[in-house]
């Protein structure tokens, strides 16, 4: 196990702040520290740490490195918890998912799952960030549509709808397309996809719309359609309460088939116990959550 040498002694010292609080962490001397510190920098050729007489900090090296050392730690003890027959999950989950699918579905899930295991740290990044989930140390990520990374594999959860729609008093005052192209003559809205999906003779079509009012938020999209501002399409979860009242579906006969919703993940880590648990538990109540929300 000489590989492992130094590894949890650089994650400590970077948690501790200094060699003695690393050693005292770990129940062993600072010189045991030191020379395992020493023997990992001489197999890397370079140093992990700026030493002072006041204080320890992590060389550009230690910063890149750190984090992957975490990981390594994790997924060792996750990986020996498995094979002693522990399948109880624990340890750190990191989760990546777009704000509003987030906040009102995905977090009330997560949050669930966390009061169930609590052994488990809980880390939910929500941005419309589309992020690197390899390279960011993710261990899940909520993605919908293809997946289209070949480092990843994943778990489809639910799916969603997407509807094009506009306000009634928008419509009465332009009219409504009757083809996909003739939404160039329209007020289109754009967030945070660049491109309108729809089926036309058997075939997806994507249409890029262009306007005068773009915004990554749908919410703000849909405050915009409903101001009477133009034309946007959206998940089904954001027009609760306003289909058939305040909206109008437009070009029902393209409307493309649901969209997949997938717990995303890197094809290289194994389905520890914790993955295994909140994928059962998203594919178990995501569904059911979007579906009671766009009938309320």
């Amino acid at each position: 196990m000489r590989d492992w040498i130094g590894i949890e002694e650089v994650v400590a010292i970077t948690d501790a702040g200094s060699f003695a609080g690393a050693a005292r962490a770990l129940g062993t001397s600072t010189s045991h520290v030191s020379r395992a510190v020493a023997e990992l920098e001489q197999k890397l050729q370079g140093e992990l740490f700026h030493r002072t007489t006041r204080k320890v900090g992590l060389t550009d090296l230690g910063r890149t490195l750190v984090e992957h050392f975490r990981r390594l730690i994790q997924d060792r003890n996750e990986a020996l918890a498995w094979a002693s027959g522990d399948g109880e999950p624990h340890g750190e989950l990191r989760i990546s998912c777009s704000i509003a699918l987030g906040e009102r579905f995905v977090a009330p899930i997560v949050r669930r799952f966390a009061q169930r295991f609590p052994a488990m740290s809980v880390t939910m990044d929500l941005s419309n960030r589309m992020v690197d989930i390899v390279a960011e140390g993710y261990d899940l990520a909520i993605r919908t549509g293809q997946l289209g990374d070949p480092r990843l594999t994943g778990t489809r959860l639910a799916s969603r709808k997407l509807i094009l729609c506009a306000a009634q008093d928008y419509i009465e005052r332009r009219g409504a397309p009757q083809s996909i192209a003739a939404l160039a003559d329209f007020d289109c809205l754009v967030g945070s996809a660049q491109t309108w999906r729809f089926r036309d003779q058997g075939r997806d079509i994507a249409y890029r719309p262009s306007g005068r009012w773009r915004c990554n938020s749908g919410v703000a999209v849909l405050d915009a359609m409903l101001a009477g501002m133009g034309i946007c399409q959206l998940p089904e979860f954001y027009l609760k309460g306003h289909m058939g009242k305040e909206l109008v579906e437009l070009l029902p006969q393209h409307r493309v088939a649901d969209e997949p919703i997938w717990g995303a993940y890197s094809r290289r880590r194994h389905l520890t116990p914790k993955l295994r648990h909140i994928l059962a538990q998203l594919a178990e109540e995501l569904g059911p959550a979007l579906e009671t929300d766009c009938r309320a």
